[in-house]
């Protein structure tokens, strides 16, 4: 009863998160994204579907690309994957049995958290959102790296978390929502401390993808109000990513993750050492207009 209830407000919550993505393009005069913008969303939520995510590289190409600008990338990428994410969190929550309790209860955690976390970073200057999302990238090739070196915990068979687990799981998958406004991608982290906690790997699904897929509207509307989000690249994002979760879950199911994750790798951490270049350079700039500004008499 309680999955088939969170499984209509995740209808339901696509259905408003839609209707309110076509009102902000109607009312700007934009409802054509940009091919590129759509090619990314597809490939980006293809390889999302099969658990390797789609924050890290959606932030490389962007940068490589020019899509958007550095500090509407965290918003852009929250606004853009939005639906991809409830789509997919749809799918693997009916496909995994995890006891409803604990998905719910980790689930209004990361929506607690990516709350107030969208708040702060809507209004972050460029530079520290840049130097934000090259941790988060740098985070993300490590944890990507630990994967592809069987590092990981092994996990467990645990598909409910009680006491002090349960407790533990709350406030980590809170401080993964703060995280994610900024471009932190949640599944491999949450990955990791589901592992941590000995759960069944397989719970992962349901409870990363759900968590996501509840938090990621919250996030999503407070960068909009903030107007801090690119508008043609998340809507190329959600046109291309919805097609290609439905191709990767029922078609394609699973990928050897040596076949694709060394190339991510490398491409993430090009895109983390130019953001770092990218707020080094914007310091300099700022410190030169200082300096000249205290010249003039």
């Amino acid at each position: 009863m309680i999955v088939a209830v969170l499984l209509a407000l995740l209808i339901a919550i696509g259905f408003a998160f839609a209707g309110l993505a076509v009102r902000v393009a109607a009312a700007r005069n934009q409802l054509r994204p940009s091919l590129e913008s759509i090619g990314l969303g597809a490939l980006a939520n293809f390889f999302d579907t099969l658990g390797i995510g789609s924050f890290a590289t959606t932030t490389a190409i962007f940068r490589k690309w020019g899509l958007a600008r550095d500090e509407k990338i965290p918003g852009t990428l929250n606004v853009g994957h939005t639906l991809p994410t409830i789509v997919q969190a749809f799918i693997f929550t009916t496909l995994v049995p995890v006891d409803p309790k604990t998905l719910i209860l980790l689930i209004v955690a990361s929506v607690l958290g990516a709350w107030i976390g969208a708040g702060v970073v809507a209004k972050w200057p460029r530079r520290r959102i840049q130097l934000g999302m090259a941790i988060a990238l740098f985070v993300f090739a490590a944890l990507l790296i630990m994967k592809l070196t069987n590092r990981n915990p092994g996990g467990g068979v645990l598909l409910e978390l009680t006491g002090t687990k349960l407790i533990a799981a709350f406030a980590g998958n809170f401080v993964l929502g703060m995280l994610m406004t900024l471009g932190i991608g949640l599944y491999a982290p949450c990955m990791i401390m589901i592992y941590l906690l000995g759960m069944d790997p397989k719970a992962a699904f349901p409870i990363m993808m759900g968590s996501c897929a509840f938090l990621m509207p919250v996030a999503s509307a407070r960068f909009i109000r903030e107007r801090s989000f690119d508008l043609r690249a998340s809507l190329g994002l959600l046109v291309g990513g919805i097609p290609a979760v439905l191709i990767a879950a029922f078609i394609v199911k699973s990928l050897p993750l040596s076949v694709i994750g060394p190339l991510v790798v490398v491409v993430v951490i090009y895109a983390a050492v130019g953001l770092v270049r990218a707020a080094q350079r914007e310091k300099a700039e700022a410190m030169v207009a200082a300096t000249a500004g205290a010249a003039v008499p």
